[in-house]
C-alpha cells in the first residue's frame, strides 16, 4: 500500500495527498505535518520507512469539504486519491494480497472549486491566466462553477488593476515571465506557475477545438496569439485538475480594450467599491446597494459594478429596462417573488457536467427552469424594453425537461444518488417493484402464503425464515403426504423433514427471495442509471440552460436595482458622449444609509459641476475647508455616481449628466506599506505619479490632501505642481481638496479651475459643519477646534490656541513674539529642562540627526536609528 501512496505522491509533489482508505482520507509522511498543523488534527504514526516511523493523519470522507476548505485558504492544494474499485474487487483480481487501485480523480485548487460548501453564492470564484508572446500580452479569466470565460488585451501595466479588478483566486504565469512573485501575492492570489508549453498558441488551438467540440477558435471570433495562449493555458490546467473531465464552458468572451471603465486597485480600494478599508464586505458600496435574491444576480451585480462600461448604447439599454422595473412596481414585485424561489443554476450545471452533481442539483435545475416559465408568462403581458426583451426571449422553451425531471424527481431529492429515494414513484415501473419488494416484504410473503393454502387447503401451511434455508415453506409432518403426492408434489420441492414439521420450496419462492433479498441494492441501482440519464437529458441542452440561468442573473440584477432606486429615491442619468459632469442634489449612497441606521440626520445634498467643455468650463475644482467638514465625503460621492451611471444603475442625485469616464483615479487617505519598506508620503506619491502619468481628458480624477506627508512647503510645492498638471497638461475633471488655501490664488491664473469649499459655522467658540459645498475658499482649517471634539485634553486645546495665535503673528511679520514663545516650548528650548539625571549632550543627537532623511528611511531603518539615538543619549 505504501508503495503505491509513493508512486501517487511522486507524481503530485506540490500537493497535499488525500488517500482514501475506506470512509477515510489518510496523508503521510510531510503531508500528514502540514496537514495536522494546519488542520488542527491529531498526528500519528503507522508503519515505518526506511527504518522511520510514517507521519499519519487522516479526516473523515463524509466530512472532507470543510477541511478541504480551509486547506485551500491556507494556500495549500490538494490532490484527491480516490479508491477506483472495491475490496471484494481487489481480492478477486489479485487474491488476499491484492492492493484497490487507486489514483488521483482531481486535483482542488484556490482557482477550480465547484463546491456550494467552498464557495460564496455571491461572488464568483475565478482562475486566470496572463500570457505573453513577443509584444503581445492578454488576460484570461474562468469561473469554473459557472463556465464564465472572457479574455482580453493586456499588458504588464495594466495587470494590476485587471487583478484588482476581477479578483481571481489564482493566477497562472508561464515560468519564465519576467513577474514578480509578489504582485499577486499582495493582492491574496495563489501564483502557479506552469510550463511555457502551457501558453503556447499553436497548442491553444487544438485545445479550444477539443473543449468546444469545434474546428478551432475561429468559430467564436478572432483572438491575438497572446488572447490563445491565456485561454490555452486556463484549459491545460483545467484538464490537468479536473483529470480530463472538462467542465461545462461558455464560448470564449473577448472584452474589447476601452470597452470598460479603467480602475486602478488603489482607486478600488479608496473608493471601497467591494471590500471596505476595514476588508469586509459591510461597509462597502456593493454591500450598500446589493438588493438581489439569488446568487447569480449578486454575482452579475458586483461584475457589473467593478468594470463599469464606457458604451453609451449598452448603458442606456440596462438603465431603459431598470425604468421599466421603477415605474411598475407590481411587475417588479411578482419577478422578485418569482425569482426567490429559482436556485442557482449555474453552478448546479456545472457540478453535474464535471460528473460531482447530485440529486439536488437536477432539482435545482427543474425548479428554476419552472420559475423561468413562470416569468415568461408574466413578462409575456408587457412591453419590454433593453435587456428586458433579451432576457423574456431565453426565458422558454425547456417544456419536455421540465416535464422529464417533474415526473422523475421527488419533490426534495436526496443529497447523494447512493443514499436513494430520488425517483418518484411511478415514474419506472420495475423500480416501483423493487422498492415493493425492499420495503413491503413481509406484505409480498403474506400474500403468497394466503396463496399456498387455498391451493392446499392446509390451513396450518406457513412460510418462514432462518439463516440457513432462507424463506421456506413450513407444515405439520401430518400433511406430509399430501404434499409430497401429485399434483401438488409438482409444484412443491421437499427441503427437509423435523421430527413435527415437513419443509418445502417453490420455483416462485426461491425467485420472490433473491428479489427480496436482492431489492435494495437492485433499487439503488435502477437509481443510478436513471440519474444518470436524467443528466444526460440535462446535459444535452446546457447552452440553452445556461442562456437562461444568464437571463434570471439579469433580471434579479434590475429589479434589485429598481428596488433600490425607487426604496432610496435615486434618479436616472443622462450619459453622454461628451465631457460633461454636473450632479445636482449628489449624495454619497454608503454614508446616507448609515446616517439614516443610526438616526445621525439627514443626509446633506451637493452639487458638482465639473464639465470640461465650453468656454465657461471649469472642469477642475480646488476644495478647501476644515477636517470633518465633508471634503473626503464629496469626493468620493461624484466618483461613485459617475461609476454607478455607467455600470447602469441609477444614481443618488436629483439629476446627473455625465459624459462618459474612462479612466476613474482615486488618491484618498493614507497608509504605510511596511511590507515593501514605504512611507506614507512614498506611497502617497507612488499613486499620485499614477494619475499623473495616465490621466487622460475623459478621466475622473478625485486627490485629497496631496503633499501633506512632508514638510509643509515641500507638500505645498507638490501640491502647486500637481494641481497645475492636472489642469494644463492631462486635461481631465477633477476634484482636489487640500488644506493649503495658498493654492487658491491659482484660481486667477488657471483658466478652468474653481475655488469651492465646504460652509462651517463658529459659535461662541465652537465649530459647527454644515456640510455645504459653496463657491468660495475657506478662511482657515479650524484645526484646533476639530482637535477639542475629539476629545484632546483641554489643556492643550488651550495651549494650542496661544501657539497658533503666536505662530499666524509670525507670518504676519511679527516674528519676535512668535521666536519668544516657541523657545519657550521644551521641544524646541536650547536650555536643557530640569531632570533629575545630568542632561543629555546635545551634539552627538545633532551630528547624528543631521545625517538622516526621513522620507528614505525603511521602517527597519527607522527602528534601528531609534536604538542608535537612546545609545547616544545613555553615553552622557
Amino acid at each position: 500500500m505504501m508503495a503505491q501512496y509513493l508512486e501517487i505522491k511522486a507524481r503530485y509533489p506540490d500537493a497535499l495527498l488525500f488517500y482514501r482508505m475506506g470512509d477515510f482520507y489518510e496523508l503521510f509522511f510531510d503531508d500528514a505535518v502540514a496537514a495536522a498543523g494546519a488542520l488542527d488534527i491529531a498526528l500519528t504514526k503507522r508503519g515505518k520507512h526506511q527504518g522511520e516511523d510514517i507521519a499519519m493523519c487522516g479526516v473523515p470522507h463524509h466530512a472532507a469539504e470543510g477541511y478541504l476548505l480551509t486547506l485551500i485558504r491556507k494556500g495549500f492544494r490538494v490532490a484527491i486519491g480516490e479508491q477506483l474499485e472495491s475490496p471484494a474487487e481487489a481480492k478477486k483480481r489479485g487474491g488476499h494480497k491484492a492492493v484497490v487501485n487507486r489514483d488521483v480523480v482531481r486535483l482542488v485548487t484556490p482557482g477550480t472549486l465547484t463546491e456550494d460548501s467552498l464557495l460564496s453564492a455571491r461572488a464568483n470564484n475565478f482562475l486566470a491566466a496572463f500570457s505573453e508572446v513577443r509584444d503581445e500580452a492578454a488576460f484570461a479569466w474562468v469561473d469554473v462553477s459557472t463556465g464564465e470565460l472572457t479574455v482580453t488585451e493586456a499588458s504588464a501595466l495594466s495587470l494590476s488593476p485587471l487583478l484588482a479588478r476581477t479578483a481571481p483566486r489564482e493566477l497562472l504565469v508561464s515560468e519564465n515571465t519576467g513577474l514578480p512573485d509578489t504582485l499577486a501575492e499582495d493582492m491574496g492570489i495563489t501564483l502557479t506557475r506552469r510550463p511555457s508549453g502551457a501558453f503556447d498558441s499553436k497548442s491553444a488551438r487544438h485545445r479550444i477545438a477539443e473543449a468546444y467540440g469545434v474546428d478551432g477558435p475561429d468559430a467564436f471570433g478572432t483572438f491575438t496569439r497572446a488572447q490563445l495562449g491565456a485561454i490555452g493555458a486556463l484549459l491545460d490546467y483545467l484538464d490537468l485538475t479536473q483529470r480530463g473531465r472538462m467542465p461545462l464552458l461558455r464560448p470564449p468572451h473577448v472584452e474589447r480594450a476601452g470597452g470598460t471603465m479603467q480602475i486602478d486597485a488603489a482607486t478600488r480600494a479608496n473608493l471601497e467599491l467591494t471590500r471596505a478599508l476595514s476588508g469586509g464586505r459591510d461597509g462597502s458600496l456593493l454591500a450598500a446597494i446589493d438588493r438581489t435574491v439569488t446568487g447569480p444576480g449578486a454575482r452579475l451585480l458586483e461584475s457589473r459594478l467593478t468594470s463599469p462600461s464606457t458604451d453609451i448604447s449598452v448603458i442606456n439599454n440596462r438603465l431603459a429596462s431598470l425604468s421599466a422595473f421603477v415605474e411598475d412596481s407590481a411587475l417588479r414585485a411578482d419577478v422578485r417573488t418569482a425569482l426567490r424561489k429559482a436556485p442557482d443554476i449555474e453552478r448546479a450545471m456545472s457540478r453535474l457536467g464535471l460528473g460531482r452533481g447530485g440529486p439536488r442539483d437536477l432539482a435545482a435545475v427543474r425548479n428554476g427552469l419552472e420559475q423561468a416559465e413562470t416569468l415568461g408568462a408574466r413578462l409575456a403581458r408587457d412591453p419590454l424594453p433593453g435587456e428586458l426583451s433579451e432576457a423574456h426571449a431565453r426565458l422558454s422553451g425547456h417544456d419536455a425537461l421540465i416535464d422529464l425531471l417533474g415526473q422523475a424527481l421527488v419533490a426534495e431529492p436526496p443529497l447523494l444518488t447512493r443514499d436513494g429515494g430520488l425517483v418518484a414513484t411511478g415514474y419506472h415501473e420495475e423500480l416501483d417493484e423493487t422498492r415493493r419488494l425492499r420495503d413491503e416484504g413481509r406484505g409480498v410473503i403474506a400474500g403468497m402464503q394466503a396463496d399456498y393454502v387455498k391451493t392446499t387447503g392446509i390451513n396450518a401451511l406457513k412460510i418462514k425464515h432462518n439463516n440457513v434455508l432462507g424463506y421456506f415453506i413450513e407444515t405439520p409432518a401430518s400433511h406430509a403426504a399430501k404434499m409430497m403426492a401429485a399434483p401438488l408434489s409438482d409444484t412443491f420441492i421437499h427441503r427437509q423433514t423435523t421430527a413435527n414439521q415437513v419443509r418445502f420450496t417453490t420455483v416462485e419462492l426461491s425467485e420472490l427471495e433473491t428479489r427480496i433479498l436482492n431489492a435494495g441494492g437492485r433499487a439503488l441501482d435502477l437509481e443510478q442509471a436513471i440519474f444518470a440519464e436524467l443528466c444526460k437529458a440535462v446535459l444535452a441542452r446546457a447552452a440553452q440552460i445556461s442562456e437562461t440561468a444568464r437571463a434570471l442573473a439579469m433580471l434579479d440584477h434590475t429589479a434589485a436595482l429598481a428596488e433600490l432606486a425607487a426604496a432610496e429615491d435615486w434618479s436616472r442619468p443622462r450619459i453622454t458622449d461628451s465631457r460633461d459632469f454636473a450632479i445636482t442634489g449628489g449624495r454619497h449612497p454608503v454614508v446616507e444609509q448609515a446616517l439614516r441606521r443610526s438616526g445621525g440626520g439627514s443626509f446633506v445634498a451637493n452639487d458638482c459641476t465639473l464639465s470640461a467643455d465650453g468656454d465657461e468650463a471649469r472642469p477642475v475644482w480646488l476644495l478647501t475647508g476644515p477636517n470633518m467638514a465633508g471634503k473626503s465625503t464629496f469626493l468620493r460621492q461624484n466618483a461613485l455616481i459617475a461609476l454607478l451611471a455607467q455600470t447602469g444603475s441609477f444614481v443618488p442625485a436629483d439629476a446627473a449628466d455625465i459624459g462618459i469616464v474612462d479612466q476613474l483615479f482615486s488618491r484618498v487617505g493614507a497608509a504605510d506599506d511596511l511590507a515593501r519598506g514605504r512611507s506614507t508620503f512614498m506611497v502617497e506619491m507612488v499613486e499620485t505619479a499614477a494619475i499623473l502619468n495616465q490621466a487622460g481628458p475623459r478621466s475622473l480624477v478625485i486627490l485629497d490632501e496631496i503633499g501633506r506627508g512632508t514638510a509643509t512647503y515641500d507638500g505645498l510645492s507638490i501640491a502647486w505642481a500637481t494641481l497645475e498638471h492636472l489642469h494644463d497638461a492631462n486635461r481631465c475633471r477633477a476634484l482636489f481638496a487640500t488644506h493649503y488655501h495658498e493654492l487658491t490664488a491659482l484660481s486667477e491664473t488657471l483658466k478652468g479651475l474653481r475655488n469651492a469649499t465646504v460652509a462651517v459655522r463658529e459659535w461662541e467658540g465652537e465649530v459647527i459643519f454644515l456640510h455645504e459645498v459653496r463657491e468660495g475658499a475657506a478662511d482657515r482649517s479650524y484645526g484646533v477646534q476639530v482637535a477639542k471634539l475629539a476629545g484632546l485634553p483641554d489643556a492643550v486645546v488651550a495651549r494650542a490656541r496661544d501657539v497658533l495665535a503666536a505662530l499666524e503673528e509670525g507670518d504676519r511679520g511679527q516674528g519676535g513674539k512668535a521666536k519668544a514663545l516657541i523657545d519657550d516650548l521644551p521641544l524646541f528650548s536650547t536650555t536643557p529642562p530640569p531632570m533629575s539625571t545630568p542632561a543629555t549632550p546635545e551634539a552627538p543627537l545633532r551630528d547624528r540627526l543631521a545625517e538622516v532623511w526621513p522620507d528614505e528611511l525603511t521602517p527597519k531603518e527607522a527602528l534601528a536609528l531609534v536604538y542608535d539615538l537612546k545609545s547616544l543619549s545613555e553615553k552622557g
